[in-house]
């Protein structure tokens, strides 16, 4: 039986294909279409597609999510007194609790974020991972909490250790770049969480 996944707030499609090469019943959920127009994907609230019938929760057997960090993650901290006073952040706080529950339902799963509040508000990662240990010159620190799964391991560590997501300009598509998930580390959630 192939293993079903569910890859929650990814509209790059970068961590359902890698599964879904290894032979998984894979499909991503997000508010925005997918970037590959791919057939396996689900323009939807999370919540929504995690309470659908033949998709609910329940029909899933691994769960991994990429929860907005706007309003969580350390670098965007000049801006959490705003935040927090027009109610940003709570949403955010509930929506990435949401999504822990979420994978304790499902089983197995990860919740992937950069560095910031939850680890004080929920509790401290189990991972924190960076793209040059899995073939990309570049650093970006990402936790990952993980359910039922083992830490990621490294598939190829590499120099160069570049800050270029965080030295991006200005732009329409910013936070939809900043967002990306890596291939290399992709392909390793794929190979190592999909056995």
């Amino acid at each position: 039986m192939k293993l079903k996944a569910i890859i929650g707030c990814e509209y790059s499609g970068a961590v359902r294909e890698a599964l879904r090469r290894l032979g998984c019943n894979a499909w991503s959920c997000d508010l925005l279409a997918a970037e590959d127009s791919s057939p396996y994907h689900l323009q939807a609230r999370l919540q929504d597609v995690l309470a659908d019938g033949p998709r609910d929760v329940t029909q899933w057997d691994l769960g991994i999510f990429f929860p907005p960090c706007t309003d969580l993650c350390s670098s965007g901290a000049r801006w959490f007194k705003a935040k927090r006073a027009d109610g940003r952040q709570q949403q955010s706080i509930d929506f990435f609790m949401y999504c822990v529950e979420a994978v304790k339902k499902i089983g197995s799963g990860a919740i992937e974020n950069p560095i910031g509040i939850m680890s004080k508000l929920y509790r401290k990662p189990d991972q924190i991972i960076q793209p040059w240990q899995f073939g990309h010159g570049e650093t970006k620190a990402t936790c990952l909490w993980l359910h039922n799964l083992p830490p990621l391991v490294p598939t190829d560590i590499v120099g160069g250790r570049e800050a270029r997501v965080h030295r991006m300009s200005p732009g329409p598509d910013r936070g939809k770049e900043r967002s990306r998930t890596y291939q290399g580390i992709a392909d390793a959630m794929a190979a190592q969480w999909s056995a």
